[in-house]
């Protein structure tokens, strides 16, 4: 069962007007935030690793998003053809862009023709200005170009100090190559596979996958470790995780925990947490409970399986109260 304190009862019923990205998430113990950073290289780089030929990795620190190093939390990389380079995902920050695309650049000197977005939450988008003199296509789901008009204003209030000073909206940049279903770019010799997800984790989710290596990057559809965190369509993430198992990949690289060569084992794990999320609150809802009853009941037994989990859980089990209730 999970207990919530009485100062997180007064703000209960605040939570599903919060944005999903600006909820403080629960530290995890020093020893292992260490083990996730990626940390720098000399000349103020990301440390990156080569997973497969020319898919490089910056691996995301376990943090809140209210403590110094907010900014890099989320999973982000790159990969190298033989004509250009695409980015996926620039981090939390303009600080953290660039240092991504020093990182870039120490690997290589072809342009930067594509930085693609997987979906609209702050750690993965707000390094995009920092490639902006590379003059790229951005890239993103179709739904992606209002959810970042939507987001924009917030972000620059709550998150000024991740962006140049003074802070502005052109700063937090959008799509401008939108995918409707499915997209390949090539690199030169290099074809990515993009593809539009309906509402899932959020409601502008995108994965790429690099045909050469069969690496996926599924971005927020896939949580290891750190407790997925719902901001979409439950009943849609389910479906989406249904179809990804369905993929056979040599690596898939989640927005959030370390890669791994056994996509359907950790899709399998999310989805038991979901599926969970899922008949949790419609056994509460058939029972009449209000949901602060069910933030109090459902899902408790998954607490021990993921990192996060006092702050998201409760905000997962809201949204999905609100989703169900209009079930029929």
């Amino acid at each position: 069962m999970i207990v919530l304190r009485p100062r997180a009862r007064r703000r209960f019923a605040t939570l599903l007007s919060v944005p999903l990205f600006a909820v403080p998430l629960l530290a995890v113990p020093l020893l292992a935030v260490t083990c996730l950073l990626g940390g720098a290289e000399e000349g103020g780089a990301l440390a990156v690793d080569e997973l497969a030929r020319g898919v490089y990795l910056h691996r995301g620190a376990q943090l809140p998003l209210d403590v110094p190093g907010h900014d890099d939390i989320a999973n982000i990389g790159f990969i190298v053809g033989s004509r250009c380079v695409a980015v996926i995902d620039t981090g939390g920050s303009v600080r953290i862009g660039r240092a991504l695309r020093a990182a870039v650049r120490r690997r290589t000197s072809l342009p930067i023709c594509y930085v693609i977005n997987t979906h609209v939450h702050v750690d993965h988008v707000l390094g995009n200005e920092a490639f902006k003199d590379d003059h790229p296509s951005f890239v993103g789901n179709a739904t992606l170009a209002q959810a970042m008009v939507r987001s924009r204003p917030y972000f620059v209030k709550e998150y000024a100090q991740d962006l140049d000073a003074p802070a502005t909206l052109e700063q937090v940049i959008g799509p401008d190559r939108l995918v409707e279903t499915e997209l390949t770019l090539d690199l030169g010799d290099r074809p990515l596979t993009l593809r539009a997800w309906p509402t899932a984790h959020t409601d502008c989710d995108l994965t790429v996958y690099d045909q050469k290596t069969s690496t996926l990057w599924t971005g927020d559809l896939l949580f290891i470790g750190r407790l997925p965190a719902l901001d979409g369509s439950l009943v849609g993430w389910i479906a989406a995780v249904d179809r990804l198992a369905a993929l056979r990949v040599r690596l898939a690289i989640p927005g959030h925990g370390p890669p791994t060569p056994h996509l359907q084992e950790a899709l399998a794990r999310e989805h038991g947490y979901l599926e969970s999320l899922l008949q949790g609150v419609r056994r509460e809802l058939a029972a009449g409970d209000s949901m602060q009853d069910a933030i109090l009941h459902v899902g408790g037994d998954e607490k021990s399986r993921w990192l996060l989990f006092d702050e998201v859980h409760p905000r997962n089990v809201a949204r999905a109260y609100e989703e169900l209730q209009w079930e029929k």
